[in-house]
């Protein structure tokens, strides 16, 4: 088997979902002795820990490995190998009712990693992100979406139009989210196959993009407030479908 590039994440949520998961390949993990006795106090039943290469370290020693983020590892990093690449088209083969998000031109790794965590909670079926533009071995990204990497379909694409107008070819609608729509995203009856298109906060949808939408809607919100983070406009569309599903 040949190995992939790997990298590092951290965070407790971030490396036991990593841990938990049987399709990422984990090639070194660095824990304090604490967060050791966390893991096996969690999963009494699974040796998460078997087989693998542990180092123990000091919160101190942890440190270095966060600091071109400065986020907090909590005593917990793991050098792991990316998963493999998901294809769109094998994956909707014979499916139905599927909901996807796809983000356009949106980079921050806080933001997308959030977003993440609220996709894999409210059942989204999928993350549709363009290859170049997705943070994919930023440890930010992996520890704000607190282990739910490892529990949403990525799939990372080269062009984002082409691949919005592929989905509309194959019976999806594409609805694109923003300020200056005059309807309510509420008003919409979420049946049959969806995409969820949503823009970066300073530019919004790019107006090439916005082309292969079928459909333009808005969240309504407060007409004193310019608008919401993307993550949590995201996670409130999100969690509205679900209710309706």
């Amino acid at each position: 088997m040949t190995q992939k590039s790997s990298f590092f994440i951290a965070g407790r949520h971030a490396v036991i979902e990593a841990l938990k998961n049987s399709e990422r390949r984990i090639n070194k993990i660095f824990l304090t002795e604490e967060s050791k006795k966390t893991i096996h106090k969690l999963n009494p039943h699974k040796n998460l820990l078997k087989d693998l290469k542990v180092f123990f370290k000091t919160k101190k020693e942890l440190d270095k490995y966060c600091r071109s983020e400065d986020i907090l590892h909590q005593g917990y990093v793991a050098e792991i190998e990316h998963l493999e690449n998901l294809e769109l088209k094998e994956f909707i083969k014979g499916k139905n009712n599927l909901t996807f998000v796809c983000l356009d031109e949106v980079t921050d790794p806080r933001n997308i990693g959030s977003l993440i965590r609220s996709a894999a909670s409210f059942n989204i079926d999928g993350l549709i992100v363009k290859e170049r533009h997705f943070p994919s071995e930023s440890k930010l990204l992996y520890k704000s979406a607190s282990g739910c990497v490892e529990h949403l379909n990525i799939f990372k694409v080269s062009n984002i139009n082409t691949t919005l107008k592929y989905l509309r070819d194959k019976n999806f609608w594409v609805y694109g989210f923003t300020a200056n729509s005059d309807k309510n995203f509420t008003e919409v009856e979420w049946n049959g196959n969806n995409v969820l298109l949503f823009g970066s906060e300073g530019h919004g949808l790019n107006q090439h993009t916005k082309k292969y939408t079928d459909f333009s809607v808005k969240i309504n919100i407060n007409k004193n407030i310019e608008s919401l983070n993307i993550s949590n406009s995201a996670a409130i569309v999100f969690h509205h479908i679900n209710q309706q599903k």
